[in-house]
């Protein structure tokens, strides 16, 4: 039995591991928020870190502590509980939103500006392209415990290098001569914050852990506290990472000025930042990295939730049917195009992501309060409460009367106005769940590490 990874094995994981996080929510939406931020860059990528980088580390750190499994995590709770969450987080992760953005993202940025203008030509290429990232998806996903020699080694490298190139065109000769867009964000800070939401890299990191396990494991360690170590330290890796990229993307769309012309998403700006940046060459290089950064995402994303699927079913549907089905699925929502995409997340990612980041902190504090159940159960349903009704609200059914009794609470009211509204009533639930343990110890439930 292996003690440990060599320094060469580790970074080959810890790149692996950044390029399975690196997919098209962390390239379109950083250059986003710096444009609409403007000078206050600095303080909406202080939010963005800490959702985008700092949520998905937590979260590698917490599924590495409860097995690696985010339905172990989920137990913690409710088995009941368990199931439904993970089915969403892997649905939301999976077929329904991150899959199919990271083809059309990879479309949108690599294929569409080099194609003729129109909605038609457009449709058909976006078909086409599909077809083939798809189908290349599959393939590699046939036998993931090849993705560390696949990525790690070879197209993480490259896929760096051209992304530094860009940044540091932007950095030494910055669209505007360094002059920052006009603001146009009241909240800069909240609005980083829930920006980081879009990246989906906290639900990710609560799905990548089976696939980082899995390679530590065909590597040889098969101590499960050795494996826990390997996982965070490829975590640590993995969003320093993206932590550089973050800042390099929003100061390109911060020092953007007015020099980009008016564009419907990220997508699009990215590429005119490019364009202004490198021109032709600009382009190409960035088509290059998305490809890459959106294939590795892919891959990883759809080769979890397969399996997740697969033993949800208790492998009665085999691993390469529903690969088929999910690559399938993935490239009907791929066609209706990134706008549309990026609509439907936000809903979704509302409700998920509070009750995420609350069962993360709990893991990783369960030696605190020994773990108790109702201590994990009092904070998720306090956390649930607010964050299903901002993902009704996201979703365009409001209920005002409610909205309105929870502002009036002490500091509710600026936390909603933020969304952030959820917080106070994790603490309270949290809060509650301890008294309820301290009261009834003979009917504690205790979760051990």
């Amino acid at each position: 039995m292996k003690q440990g990874l060599s320094l060469k094995e580790l970074w080959a994981v810890g790149l692996m591991t950044f390029a399975l996080f690196m997919g098209a929510g962390n390239i379109i939406f950083p250059p986003t928020l710096g444009h609409d931020a403007g000078p206050a860059m600095w303080t909406a990528v202080l939010g963005f870190l800490i959702t985008g980088v700092g949520l998905p580390l937590l979260g590698v750190a917490a599924v590495a502590s409860a097995g690696g499994n985010v339905r172990l995590m989920g137990n913690r709770v409710n088995p009941v509980f368990s199931v439904i969450f993970s089915v969403l987080t892997y649905l939301a992760i999976g077929p329904l939103l991150a899959i199919p953005r990271t083809g059309a993202v990879a479309f949108e940025i690599g294929i569409a500006p080099f194609l003729p203008k129109g909605y038609t030509t457009s449709a058909i290429g976006l078909f086409v392209y599909s077809i083939v990232f798809f189908a290349l998806t599959f393939w590699l996903c046939l036998n993931p415990g090849k993705l560390v020699d696949r990525f790690g080694k070879i197209l993480t490298p490259i896929m760096i290098i051209l992304l530094v190139i860009l940044l540091i065109r932007g950095a030494l000769a910055p669209l505007a001569g360094g002059e920052f867009a006009p603001p146009t964000l009241e909240n800069p800070f909240s609005k980083g914050f829930l920006e980081g939401y879009n990246t989906m890299d906290t639900l990710a990191a609560l799905v990548f852990g089976i696939v980082i396990a899995s390679i530590v494991r065909e590597r040889g360690i098969t101590d499960k506290n050795m494996q826990a170590k390997i996982i965070i330290k490829s975590g640590i890796i993995a969003v320093t990472g993206l932590g550089l990229l973050y800042v390099g993307l929003t100061y390109l769309g911060a020092t953007s000025g007015h020099v980009v012309g008016p564009y419907e998403n990220g997508g699009q700006l990215i590429t005119l930042l490019a364009k202004q940046l490198l021109g032709d060459t600009g382009l190409i290089l960035l088509s290059l990295a998305i490809t890459f950064a959106c294939l590795t995402t892919a891959v990883g994303l759809v080769s979890s939730s397969s399996e997740f699927f697969s033993y949800l079913t208790g492998n009665r549907l085999s691993y390469r049917l529903v690969l088929s089905v999910l690559i399938l699925f993935s490239l009907v929502i791929t066609n209706f195009g990134l706008s549309t995409i990026l609509k439907i997340s936000v809903p979704l990612l509302v409700t998920l992501y509070p009750i995420a980041i609350v069962l993360i902190g709990l893991t990783l504090t369960n030696s605190l309060f020994q773990g108790h159940k109702a201590v994990y159960t009092g904070g998720v349903m306090g956390a649930a409460v607010i964050s299903i009704l901002d993902g009704l609200a996201a979703a365009g059914l409001k209920f005002p009367a409610v909205t309105e009794a929870l502002s009036q609470l002490p500091l509710m009211n600026g936390l909603m106005a933020q969304g952030l509204g959820w917080i106070i009533p994790a603490i309270i639930g949290i809060l509650v769940g301890g008294m309820i343990s301290a009261m009834a110890p003979s009917s504690r439930k205790t979760v051990t590490e």
